[in-house]
C-alpha cells in the first residue's frame, strides 16, 4: 500500500483538501494528514480523521507517546507529500529552511532524505500574493530543490478578485500525485 502525507495549511481552500484525502483513500492509498494551526480555523481535524481513518497531526508536542520520533517516522513512512492548499506562508517557510511546526519539520525530513521524497506544493492565495516577486522567488528556489508544483489555477477567488491563485482542481492534484508515485516506483528520476 502506498502512503501519502497530506499537509493542509490555513487558506480558504482547505476544505478542498478533504476531497483530496477522500480520493486518495478511494484508490487504496493510506493518507496521513498534518494540519497547521491556521488550517484548523478553516476545517476541523475530525473531518480528515473520519475520511482517512487515521490520526490527524496538529502539533509537534501533543501528549501522545510514541516509540519513535514521530516527525522522522512520518517522513520515512511516506512515499510522497502533497501540500494543499499551500499558502504563501508555507512556501516561504520551506524556501527559507524554517521547520517550526509538524508540517514543516516533516517536509524538511522528507526533502532531505537521499534520495529525497517527492513533495508536491499546490499554491492557493490571492493573485497579488501569488504574483509577489518574493513568493515567485521562493517558488523558484523550491523548484531548484526538487519540489513539484501543481497550480495555481485561474479563476474567481474567495475575495471576489479574478486571476491566478485558485487551488488547482482536486482531480488534477490527485492525478499528479499518482503519476509521481508511479514514476518513483518505476525507478525513474522524478
Amino acid at each position: 500500500m502506498k502512503n501519502i502525507l497530506l499537509g493542509v495549511t490555513g487558506g480558504i481552500a482547505a476544505y478542498k483538501a478533504a476531497e483530496i484525502s477522500r480520493l486518495f483513500v478511494k484508490r487504496g492509498i493510506s493518507v496521513q494528514v498534518i494540519m497547521t494551526s491556521n488550517a484548523q480555523r478553516f476545517i476541523a481535524p475530525l473531518t480528515f480523521q473520519t475520511l482517512t481513518k487515521q490520526k490527524v497531526y496538529t502539533g509537534m508536542f501533543e501528549n501522545i507517546f510514541y516509540e519513535d520520533v514521530r516527525h522522522i517516522s512520518l517522513a520515512k513512512g511516506s512515499d510522497l507529500a502533497v501540500i494543499a492548499p499551500a499558502t504563501a506562508n508555507i512556501i516561504g517557510k520551506l524556501a527559507g529552511g524554517i521547520a517550526d511546526d509538524m508540517l514543516t519539520t516533516v517536509i524538511m525530513a522528507m526533502s532531505g532524505e537521499r534520495p529525497p521524497k517527492p513533495v508536491i506544493v499546490c499554491p492557493a492565495m490571492n493573485t497579488s500574493m501569488w504574483e509577489n516577486p518574493i513568493v515567485q522567488r521562493n517558488v523558484e528556489k523550491l523548484k531548484t530543490h526538487g519540489f513539484f508544483f501543481v497550480g495555481p489555477a485561474e479563476g474567481v477567488l474567495a475575495c471576489g478578485d479574478s486571476g491566478s491563485g485558485a487551488l488547482a482542481g482536486v482531480d488534477e492534484i490527485v492525478a499528479s500525485a499518482l503519476s509521481l508515485i508511479e514514476r518513483s516506483a518505476a525507478g525513474n528520476d522524478c
